[in-house]
């Protein structure tokens, strides 16, 4: 008795028809599969190409615009093709010594090259061009092993650090050894200290945890660090509007300062000053928003509409008065701008967030709501940063203060504001009527704001 159809043997008078059919549409599929493959295919190499077609068209121009050069569009196409044909036969053959020997061509053709122009140009050569072609091969070796997406990113990146040279010799032109040092510090932070600190608290009341202290130092002085990198990448001749907006994410209290001196110079005109003070202020109202949503991104709902339109007052202000007068040409340069970062100033900000926050858990315990104000009151007169984190900590941990959180960050931040205007009053000459009306305005605004959105 012979089998069922479809459990196995075919019988004798269908066997024939019924392989022919599994047979078609095996090649179907065989075809099909063949047809993905060798799009995919397709998809590497173009990929390789256009690459290698993106490097060559920026050392094409950058050769006709310096009159010499050892490789173009061509060329970069080739060593491109070359690396991808590389990777693919090692890829399909798993014989790695195929990419190898296609890179190690490469390179020969390329210290041929550049032997030849160094004997017609010599002293005037670079390694840029030669480094380029190296990093062409391999990124069409990339495309043609599976890494098409990656190949794509250090190509687009490795093109535009060839297209943007000027502009980095410019940077690392206004770079100084001081600034090195410091991205130094910066980095020995965040990848050597931050590690080796624990996550966890250490003291009795649980508030101290080393780990999220370091690490809101590092929020606040990247922070700051973006107002630093702006001034020194705009200059600090181009005009006391970028100044005081680069100036007030370092510090607002040092803009402050330093147009309150400038006002008491012979022929200095107090309102145009007075607007970039404003300007600064705003930013610093902008900065506490940013800052506690990061930290408690539940506080932004509560903190933005007050503090967004106390920098809307300081904003507009800052407009009329920079219109009221011309900007004396030194009173950009006036204003200290140094690296933001330092170990020392880090781990000061570090004890007095430490002691704002034990101050607050200990206000928590024995004090009442009123006694937790004035802390915030206090905290505000030097820096506000500190009660903003941490009062958007105890926010973050405690849902039930939220609202106590967003009018004691409220309540630091006029503190502040309140002992800057006294400043700008008791060290600038006239400074003082143009700012006052100012700080009003927003805090009533403000203040406002908050109990009608609380």
């Amino acid at each position: 008795m012979q089998p069922a159809y479809g459990t196995g043997w075919p019988t004798a008078k269908s066997g024939r028809a019924e392989w022919r059919r599994r047979e078609r549409g095996g090649h179907r599929y065989s075809a099909a599969v063949t047809s993905g493959l060798e799009l995919a295919t397709a998809l590497d190499f173009g990929n390789a190409i256009l690459l290698g077609a993106l490097l060559g068209i920026e050392r094409e121009k950058r050769n006709v615009r310096e009159g010499f050069g050892i490789a173009g569009l061509r060329s970069f196409v080739m060593f491109a093709m070359v690396g991808a044909i590389g990777g693919h036969l090692a890829h399909t053959l798993q014989a790695p010594w195929v990419l190898v020997a296609a890179i190690a061509a490469v390179a020969a053709i390329v210290v041929a090259g550049y032997l030849a122009a160094a004997k017609v140009r010599p002293g005037e050569l670079g390694l840029t061009t030669e480094l380029a072609a190296l990093v062409t091969c391999l990124l069409g070796a990339l495309s043609t092993s599976g890494n098409r997406e990656l190949a794509i990113a250090l190509g687009v990146g490795a093109a535009a650090l060839l297209a943007y040279k000027q502009p980095l010799h410019d940077l690392v032109g206004r770079l100084g050894w001081d600034d090195v040092l410091v991205g130094l510090r910066l980095l020995l932070a965040l990848f050597l200290v931050l590690p080796l600190l624990e996550d966890r608290a250490i003291d009795p009341w649980g508030v101290i945890n080393l780990y999220k202290l370091w690490l809101l130092v590092l929020l606040i002085s990247g922070l700051s660090l973006v107002g630093y990198v702006a001034t020194r990448w705009l200059g600090p001749g181009r005009g006391i509007a970028v100044t005081a907006l680069a100036g007030g994410l370092v510090s607002s209290t040092a803009v402050t300062l330093a147009m309150a001196k400038q006002s008491r110079d012979e022929g200095a005109l107090p309102e145009p000053l007075a607007g970039g003070v404003a300007l600064a202020w705003a930013v610093m109202f902008a900065r506490v928003v940013v800052l506690a949503a990061v930290v408690a991104p539940a506080t932004f709902v509560c903190l933005a509409p007050a503090f967004l339109a106390m920098a809307a007052v300081c904003g507009l202000g800052s407009v009329w008065l920079l219109r009221s007068g011309r900007v004396p040409a030194t009173a950009a340069a006036a204003v200290p701008m140094k690296n933001p970062f330092s170990l020392l100033a880090a781990c000061k900000f570090a004890a007095l967030f430490a002691g704002v926050q034990l101050l607050l858990k200990l206000g928590q315990q024995h004090l009442p709501q009123s006694g937790i104000l004035a802390i915030a009151a206090l905290a505000g007169l030097t820096d506000v940063d500190a009660i903003t984190v941490a009062m958007a900590e105890r926010a973050k941990a405690v849902a039930e203060d939220l609202t106590l959180a967003v009018v004691a960050i409220a309540v630091a931040s006029a503190s502040n504001t309140l002992v800057k205007a006294g400043l700008a009053v008791g060290m600038g000459r006239g400074l003082g009527r143009s700012v006052l009306p100012v700080a009003a305005a927003s805090l009533v605004v403000g203040g406002v704001v908050l109990w009608a959105t609380a």
